[in-house]
């Protein structure tokens, strides 16, 4: 038989198996154990999560029939009956799962719902999934809004999106929503572990852990990434050999990367960044995992009961650098993990936020170096000079006027018009 992926061989069959999701379980298990069932279920969230993994467990349950054959609708389907082992092998012709995304049109839609008037051929419920909902045109939303709130009451469906924001409000008023939440790296680690024992596959904790991070939040991403380490590996999944596959650089090169950014020292730090090229590592990973170094930093600094069992480089850099120090950087690193796609290239990406938090260095910083062309010279002190004293005032000279008739003085004869009489006015 051909080798089956773990995200398919292990994936949930019933709600005692599902990993997380513990809101929509309990939900469903209630409305199925009152038989308070809705006609048009909306499962929400990102890409491997669980949302087709549900709509197949709510199928079972609405179809199980018991070992026996005589069970009704139930929260726990027995697995063991025609119905179920026909859902679970894809197999079952009153459960249909339609990808949105490749059957969008108004006449795909139109068919369906043709068909949705008929009675299940052998079940319970007919049962219609469909998957990537968002996708669907105008048209087709609107043909299927009257069946969609008023269906027969022999069929039920269940819509899955990863973007409800472009499912209309029509539809969405017309559907029980549920929103699944992204998983926990400790949950999908823990999950990893309990496959691997069952698998009988050695493994070092911190490798899985190293995975879950790297699968963001979804189970199945997490697991194809298992998959690829136990190929890459071949052998026990260990830390170094998960961390080679993902180009994951060592938290001990990033404190040491930190450490020449607090010492002023730029030719180690760019040594450095060019010895993670060397080895093929991710820069664009590497500026995030310092930006998560720059927080573990923060959380040591400000909680210390938390950095127990924290690394000596984490401790360290705690010590030495200010609190304004640790958010200055954990920016840059931010902004530089966004500029990233309009660099140059990765390498050029990662040395200008080296050089960058260089530069915007506190001048007090602990540890700071100013280089040697960069040390500002000693002026030689000012001597203080006398002061000046006030200067004395111009003296003033008095201008006198010469009389009227200082002309007579100088020997010069009047004007004629000075001895004439004056005028006398007319009519006097």
């Amino acid at each position: 038989m051909s080798y089956q992926v773990l995200a398919r061989k292990w994936r949930p069959h019933d709600f005692e198996s599902m990993v997380g999701q513990e809101h929509v379980v309990a939900a469903l298990r209630h409305a199925l154990d009152e038989n308070r069932l809705h006609h048009a279920y909306l499962f929400t969230g990102t890409r491997g999560v669980g949302k087709t993994t549900l709509s197949r467990i709510l199928a079972k349950c609405l179809n199980c029939t018991g070992e026996d054959g005589q069970g009704g609708v139930t929260s726990k389907p027995c697995g063991k009956c025609e119905a179920c082992r026909a859902i679970d092998e894809g197999r079952f012709v009153d459960y249909i799962e339609i990808d949105a995304a490749s059957n969008r049109s108004v006449e795909e839609m139109t068919q369906l719902l043709e068909r949705a008037m008929y009675a299940p051929t052998n079940a319970r419920y007919k049962v219609y999934m469909i998957d990537e909902v968002h996708m669907l045109s105008t048209h087709a939303f609107n043909a299927m809004l009257k069946t969609l709130e008023e269906p027969p009451e022999y069929v039920k469906f269940i819509l899955a999106t990863t973007d409800p924001q472009k499912v209309p409000v029509t539809v969405l008023s017309r559907c029980l929503q549920f929103n699944l939440r992204n998983m926990t790296p400790d949950a999908v680690a823990e999950h990893m572990a309990d496959i691997m024992r069952e698998e009988k596959i050695d493994f070092e904790p911190a490798a899985l852990k190293l995975l879950a991070k790297g699968a963001r939040g979804s189970m199945r991403d997490g697991l194809s990434l298992l998959d690829q380490a136990i190929a890459f590996s071949a052998g026990a999944v260990t830390l170094d050999a998960v961390r080679s596959m993902l180009g994951v650089a060592d938290s001990r090169a990033l404190v040491a990367l930190q450490e020449c950014v607090l010492d002023g020292d730029a030719a180690g730090a760019l040594n450095l960044a060019q010895e993670m090229g060397l080895q093929s590592l991710s820069y664009t990973q590497a500026v995030r995992d310092w930006a998560a170094l720059m927080h573990r930093v923060a959380l040591a600094q400000r909680v210390p009961e938390s950095a127990q069992g924290e690394d000596e480089g984490i401790l360290t850099l705690a010590g030495r650098m200010t609190p304004e120090e640790v958010q200055l950087d954990y920016q840059i690193l931010l902004q530089a993990r966004n500029d990233m796609a309009s660099a140059p290239d990765e390498y050029a990406g990662f040395t200008m936020a080296i050089l960058r938090m260089l530069a915007f260095r506190p001048a007090g910083g602990a540890g700071a170096k100013v280089p040697v062309h960069e040390k500002p010279k000693v002026q030689p002190p000012v001597k203080p000079q006398p002061a000046a004293k006030p200067a004395e005032p111009a003296p003033v000279v008095e201008v006198v006027e010469p009389p009227v008739d200082s002309y007579a003085d100088e020997g010069m004869e009047p004007a004629p018009w000075d001895d004439m009489p004056p005028e006398v006015p007319r009519g006097e």
